[in-house]
């Protein structure tokens, strides 16, 4: 079988769930046996493992996306001159300089990808088309999120071949745009959904949530956790001395980094807590900077700057590295979130995870029994919940010793290729 797989890259700048879902997810299916084609979109993809090169270039590449879309002649300009713009050195640039997560004000820009043949970017639209189906010529397309529906109408009319779309956070940028584009977003999502043939939700959380705000029928929805490569994932010994609390996602405040910094600055004021370490990694984005500047700050004024470290690597080994160091992991975020790739990392290692009651959280813990969910989610309560775990050290070792179990029974890279391969062999057959 040969599949095509298109995914939006990061640029890798930061710890982007779906970026390391997706080259997991080609990784597992090519040692499966299946051949794989990766089609970047927009920036390059997150470096995480050499297995998921590619020979195509990068399409809809975002510097051009965006000077077509705010400069309209561009778009009448030769294609020699347009490609320029999509030097990967340019775009790592780009990468690095522009906040890949602001969905505020990029929301005519979504509508327009989201309108495929009808939007303002229908040149790129060819030339993804016109390489798929003269250079790829694949037995199934799949789609990394529903941000990219606008893309089905074109591949299925040209190639007609089936259509698939895993599902995780679309809601968290479309909810952030102002009210007009959300809603009209919403609404061509819906549209478009009907043209998929399969979806793949992260999570029996994410799955019933589209279901409802895109009235896609249960039938064609598939839950597919996401899964790792466990054998790079071996438990280590839980320490206490000093204690070590861990951060693991892109370093802003959404994800609720500025939660869990007051909550560790409370923690060291308790004496038996005061020798209490932060650790933090997962990068950022330009838009972040002022915001990891606050805390600093924040942590300088407060005399626990030395005790806070900021790990920059991120990579599958660098993560493995960082992730063993700790005590426990939290990643407080602001919203609901349909995973938490994260939390699997560390649980696979037997770190224990402390957790906001919001979205998928709850049932990642029913699954793994490997940590703790609070509520509500502010500071006092998130500070009474790691302190918990500190001054029980028999139970956060239990709970990180299940969690590792449940883990490597239940999320296993080859569990979720397979699951997946079920649903494409379907509709081939």
């Amino acid at each position: 079988m040969k599949i095509a797989y298109i995914i939006p890259g990061s640029g890798g700048t930061f710890y982007c769930e779906n970026c390391l879902r997706d080259i997991d997810m080609v990784n597992a299916i090519r040692r499966l046996g299946h051949e794989v084609i990766v089609v970047p979109m927009y920036l390059p993809l997150f470096p995480d493992d050499s297995e998921t090169g590619t020979a195509l270039p990068v399409f809809y590449g975002a510097i051009n996306v965006y000077l077509k879309f705010k400069l309209p002649l561009l778009r009448k300009a030769p294609v020699w001159f347009t490609r320029i713009f999509d030097s990967p050195a340019l775009l790592q640039v780009a990468a690095k300089k522009a906040g890949s997560t602001r969905a505020a004000t990029l929301g005519e820009m979504t509508i327009s990808l989201l309108r495929g043949e009808k939007g303002e970017h229908v040149d790129e639209l060819n030339r993804l088309v016109y390489t798929l189906h003269n250079d790829v010529q694949p037995d199934i397309v799949h789609l990394s999120n529903a941000l990219l529906l606008g893309l089905v109408r074109r591949i299925k009319q040209e190639l007609g071949v089936p259509v698939t779309c895993s599902l995780q956070d679309e809601d968290n940028w479309v909810d952030a745009m102002d009210y007009t584009h959300t809603e009209t977003a919403w609404r061509m999502m819906t549209e478009r959904a009907l043209e998929v043939d399969a979806f793949f939700p992260v999570s029996r959380y994410y799955a019933l949530k589209m279901m409802n705000r895109m009235g896609i029928p249960q039938e064609r929805l598939h839950v597919v956790y996401i899964g790792l490569d466990l054998e790079r994932y071996r438990p280590v010994p839980l320490s206490f001395n000093p204690p070590v609390i861990g951060f693991l996602s892109r370093i802003s405040e959404s994800q609720g980094m500025g939660l869990l910094a007051k909550a560790f600055i409370n923690l060291k004021k308790d004496s038996s807590l005061k020798e209490t370490k932060l650790h933090i990694s997962g990068g950022q984005t330009g838009d972040d900077r002022k915001f990891i500047k606050h805390l600093t700050k924040l942590f300088e004024s407060r005399g626990v700057l030395k005790d806070v470290e900021i790990v920059h690597d991120f990579d599958k080994d660098s993560r493995i590295r960082f992730l063993s160091s700790l005590t426990v992991l939290s990643v407080p975020v602001l919203s609901e979130h349909a995973f938490g790739s994260y939390l699997i990392e560390a649980l696979a290692l037997g770190i224990p995870v402390v957790q906001p009651a919001l979205g998928a959280f709850p049932e990642l813990m029913q699954e793994t029994g490997g940590g703790i969910v609070y509520s509500p989610n502010d500071v006092d309560t998130l500070t009474s919940a790691l302190k918990y775990l500190f001054c029980n050290q028999e139970r956060a070792a239990a709970l990180g010793k299940q969690g590792s179990k449940a883990v490597h029974e239940k999320f296993s890279l080859e569990t979720m290729a397979e699951h997946m391969l079920d649903v494409y062999q379907s509709f081939l057959k």
